[in-house]
């Protein structure tokens, strides 16, 4: 992934940074545009899991529609490219400037999470004078066997309308007079590579659609979500997930209505393997028969090891030698700030550089000021836009 005049570039660069692999990125881009188009789907991207602006750019310019989830993302996406009629609103807790801010810019649909939700954005829908698109989300009750804080869809997660209360959702609809029922909405977790859970997913989407139509409700749109993991153990074995295996998991299951569209919001699998955290060894230290490697990159710039127990790939760039074991460790005072405690590595030294591989998702969009830390800029490997380079990428191109 690295090659020698990049790794001799990164040298002169203060670190920790993020690299973007932004030809990865566009060949990702290019195959679900296509895929798109070939089985007439609609994909949107997750901002979530990376927020960083010439990125969202780039892959507005692929025809991409984006899942947002707070205000802010959706101000991003409309600053970053993205029209109106492509954006959708998720979320447990919208607020009513957010909420409102969706009505302003006319965006495609709100995916509502509760029956209490739904009321406050009629009664906001009824004050601005509009009918707001509403999608129900689903909580199905499946457990999708993924790390319990990634986990959405069983009923002792927040997310989505539980299954009691679907009975009364057909008679609110047909009474509220600023709600179009657009769809379904379903997300029942992350970083899943067992395509068996899709389309037990699909098979249960199919129970709940007949419900709804049996009531006189029918769904023009059933987005099913995302949730399709990526090899962080070893990323070069699979640079580009199989995203067509995972959308025809659902395609051959689901019981496609006549002129209905079916949305899937991907974030991880699109950004994670362009993405990587490039850090260098401060110090080397040994204590009894373990040796750590102090690196100038801390979990306020990469979250996942510490809050998921998450495992990143961590490639040398420039360690010569014997292989040796080393724990991976940041400067950040708390114990948990750990990238890896078996570590197989060539010898390293003080100013080694290393790369802490997938982190295009859930990096720099998690990242924080703790211990009053700089930032990790974003560093790119050649321009995001053709002719013109955005103004967060100039000077930051390799």
């Amino acid at each position: 992934m690295f090659s020698f005049d990049q790794i001799n570039r990164f040298q002169s660069r203060r670190t920790p940074f993020y690299y973007y692999d932004v030809e990865l990125l566009k060949s990702t881009l290019s195959i679900l545009s296509t895929l798109q188009k070939k089985k007439n789907v609609k994909i949107h991207y997750a901002i979530k899991a990376n927020a960083n602006m010439p990125i969202l750019g780039k892959i507005s310019e692929y025809g991409l529609g984006a899942d947002c989830v707070s205000g802010n993302e959706i101000q991003q996406a409309l600053s970053s490219g993205f029209n109106p009629s492509d954006i959708v609103f998720a979320g447990v807790g919208k607020s009513d400037e957010e909420l409102e801010l969706g009505l302003v810019h006319n965006i495609s649909c709100f995916n509502v999470e509760s029956v209490h939700e739904l009321i406050i954005i009629n009664e906001i829908g009824e004050r601005h004078g509009k009918v707001v698109p509403v999608a129900f989300r689903i909580n199905p009750d499946y457990d999708a066997g993924t790390h319990k804080n990634i986990t959405t869809g069983t009923r002792y997660d927040k997310f989505g309308i539980p299954e009691s209360d679907i009975p009364e959702l057909p008679g609110l609809v047909k009474n509220m007079k600023n709600i179009c029922f657009k769809g379904l909405h379903f997300h029942i977790g992350s970083q899943i590579t067992n395509m068996s859970v899709f389309r037990e997913l699909a098979v249960r989407i199919n129970d709940i659609q007949s419900f709804f139509t049996s009531h006189g409700l029918h769904p023009s749109i059933i987005n099913v979500g995302g949730g399709l993991g990526v090899n962080y153990a070893q990323p070069e074995n699979e640079m580009v997930p199989d995203f067509s295996t995972y959308i025809n998991t659902y395609l051959n299951v689901l019981k496609r209505q006549p002129d209905q569209e079916i949305h899937f919001e991907l974030g991880r699998s699109v950004v994670a393997h362009c993405g990587s955290l490039i850090t260098r060894v401060l110090f080397l230290k040994r204590t009894g028969d373990l040796t750590f490697a102090v690196i100038d990159a801390g979990m306020n710039d990469l979250m996942r090891p510490a809050l998921y127990q998450a495992t990143h790939k961590v490639q040398s760039l420039s360690g010569i030698g014997k292989e040796k074991v080393y724990a991976i460790v940041g400067p950040i005072c708390e114990s948990s700030d750990v990238f890896g405690k078996d570590i197989l590595l060539p010898q390293l030294e003080r100013g080694d550089l290393l790369a802490i591989r997938t982190t295009g998702a859930y990096g720099e969009s998690m990242s924080s000021g703790y211990n009053l830390r700089k930032s990790a800029q974003a560093v790119y490997s050649s321009k995001m836009h053709v002719g013109k380079i955005h103004p967060q990428v100039a000077n930051k191109i390799l």
